[in-house]
């Protein structure tokens, strides 16, 4: 009995190790194919990489005055970690010398990354866990605490040195990350194979360069299960597609509605699948629903910029609407980017008189710089010198570094936690059709991409009224019909304060500003049937944000009803419902067009 259980334990243990060494063996083909994946990356200006070393030199500049003429505060702080420190380990080796193989009590605070229970029972796992607590914070209250910096310069000094902090947390580290030790043992290794191949793929994808895939790509067809909405492609120029959506009820109001999606992602984000479309939402509504599908540029696109997308892509789109309804007036929604634009172009037409903009509005947008939030990080000249050598040389900004740059500005979220996953779990991305959506972003042409960092971004000159388009000077001021703004409370892209300070300018006396819970999109994409996220209304924008807040009321659910109420006032009288298509007008393609299946590519 006792040599058939040996020989059972010897024949399982040797077949465990042949598992191990075919994927030992599959580990060495991959990392040949890696390195020459790697070896395929395409030079980009440093200054897309990194911030510049002035960032570096501010900190160490202000430390070292710190340390001449207050060298108590530094000692403070350096004391206070190393005694944690010490007594941190003091405590474990009590623990130790008592016969216990357990780490001491940890009463630190938590932290969803370390959410196997490893971190917080096993001796080794837990004083790598605190000690990397410890000394995150420590480095965050030297980096807050400095002087000699204005609130800027320590908001940027701040952001990059978390960026480091959160770069070397234990769970990124295959020897620090207890659970990824586990399945790769637990598998003999087939979970780092498979880490391995989505790594090769990722760096293959990206042509040398490294984006964490969030979405299983193949989940997905747009215009089959997401982007589905009826509807039909009824003009087209060089800039865009114009869809009309297939109506959903007998009558519908008088005054169609035209959204104009931001360019740096495609128009879909607002019709993935029908349950939490506010496409599918806002036609079910009785409104004749247009979109513009945006371009996705390449190079041939280089001298393309503000006032391109101005007079061929918004006025045009006016036009046609127009034409295609038989209607004087519509209603504009211009979402991020695009309605950043839409306020230069409803100032432009207050200048000409043109009236055919009845009411306008606008999803998580900034029209006042000045403070532009978390995103001011990437505003200063170090990035946007190297945007402008960039798209010198390539005569467009591939969509790489935009969707990049958006990553790290929830690092943990979208690009450490993600990784973890793929890399070292060896786990396939979900099938997320709002993520994939994230990864499915576009290019932005040479010129528009310098014109709008350095004209509207860094020197503000539409808030301070000194924008210069299409033979007029403009003004958030000149700005006079009904508005209606959404911004949203965690917004990491357009702060609800930085959207407020815009509105705020507006010369329109109907002004309507509502604050969503959540982010940039989630709180956007908020149907109704959810019954997720809230918002906050108040009618007073004659004080400060912190004013507005102190007032506002909240209101449980999505601010979608409030706004088609809203929309609905604004939108005349009922007509029977138009389809798309006329013998002026007619169909070129289903929606969700062409222009949208159109993926990004670097050359």
């Amino acid at each position: 009995m006792t040599t058939k259980t040996d020989t059972s334990d010897d024949i399982d243990a040797a077949e465990k190790l042949e598992r191990l060494n075919a994927n030992l063996a599959k580990m060495d083909e991959l990392s040949k194919r890696l390195v020459a994946a790697m070896g395929k990356k395409k030079s980009a200006d440093p200054g897309l990489q990194a911030p510049g070393q002035d960032v570096y030199v501010q900190a160490a500049a202000a430390y070292m005055a710190e340390m001449m003429n207050n060298p108590s505060k530094i000692l403070e702080q350096q004391v206070n970690y190393w005694g944690k420190s010490l007594k941190h380990y003091v405590d474990a080796q009590q623990q130790l010398a008592h016969g216990k193989l357990a780490p001491p009590d940890d009463k630190g605070p938590t932290d969803r990354r370390f959410k196997s229970e490893l971190w917080d029972t096993h001796p080794y796992f837990n004083f790598i866990k605190q000690q990397y607590l410890y000394s995150s914070e420590a480095i965050t209250d030297a980096m807050q605490n400095l002087e000699g910096l204005n609130d800027h310069e320590k908001g940027r000094v701040s952001f990059f040195a978390q960026q480091i902090v959160d770069m070397f947390a234990p769970t990124n580290f295959l020897a620090t990350n207890p659970e990824a030790l586990a399945k790769a043992v637990e598998t003999d290794g087939a979970s780092l194979v498979r880490g391995l191949e989505n790594l090769v793929h990722d760096i293959e994808a990206n042509e040398g360069d490294l984006l964490v895939s969030l979405a299983d790509e193949t989940a997905f067809k747009v215009g089959e299960n997401i982007a589905a909405t009826e509807g039909s492609v009824v003009f087209r120029n060089h800039m865009f597609e114009l869809i009309q959506y297939k109506p959903t009820t007998e009558k519908v109001h008088a005054t169609p509605v035209v959204i104009f999606p931001p360019w740096i992602n495609k128009f879909y984000v607002m019709d993935l699948k029908p349950e939490n479309s506010l496409i599918k939402w806002v036609v079910d509504q009785g409104h004749t629903l247009f979109i513009v599908s945006w371009v996705n540029p390449d190079a041939s696109y280089a001298d393309v910029g503000i006032d391109t997308y101005v007079d061929d892509g918004y006025l045009t789109a006016f036009e046609q609407v127009k034409k295609i309804t038989g209607q004087k007036q519509l209603n504009a929604v211009g979402y991020c980017i695009a309605g950043t634009t839409l306020s230069l172009v409803l100032a432009l037409m207050k200048k000409r008189g043109d009236k055919t903009v009845k009411s306008a509005t606008f999803f998580t947008m900034l029209s006042d710089f000045e403070d532009p939030g978390e995103m001011g990080v990437f505003l200063e000249d170090d990035f946007v010198d190297g945007i402008e050598r960039q798209v010198a040389e390539k005569g467009f900004l591939h969509s790489f570094f935009m969707s990049r740059t958006f990553s790290y500005l929830r690092a943990n979220d979208l690009v450490y936690a993600p990784a973890i996953r793929n890399y070292m779990m060896g786990e396939a991305p979900p099938a997320f059709d709002l993520l994939y959506w994230n990864g499915d972003s576009t290019n932005l042409p040479g010129r528009f991409v310098v014109e709008y960092l350095r004209e509207l971004c860094q020197e503000n000159k539409l808030a301070k009224g000194t924008m210069s388009l299409l033979g007029e000077t403009l003004g958030l001021s000149d700005i006079e019909l009904p508005i209606c703004a959404i911004a949203c409370e965690t917004d990491h892209i357009a702060a609800w304060r930085g959207s407020y300070a815009g509105i705020k300018q507006f010369g329109s006396k109907d002004k309507t500003f509502i604050v969503s819970e959540s982010g940039h999109v989630a709180g956007i994409i908020n149907p109704p049937s959810k019954k997720k996220y809230g918002h906050y209304t108040n009618s007073d924008m004659t004080g400060t944000q912190d004013d507005w807040w102190a007032g506002a009321t909240f209101n449980e659910g999505s601010w979608w009803p409030r706004w088609d109420v809203w929309l609905s006032e604004k939108s005349s009288d009922m007509v029977p419902a138009r389809e798309p298509g006329s013998e002026e007008f007619p169909i070129l393609s289903p929606a969700p067009g062409t222009y949208v299946q159109v993926k990004s590519n670097k050359t």
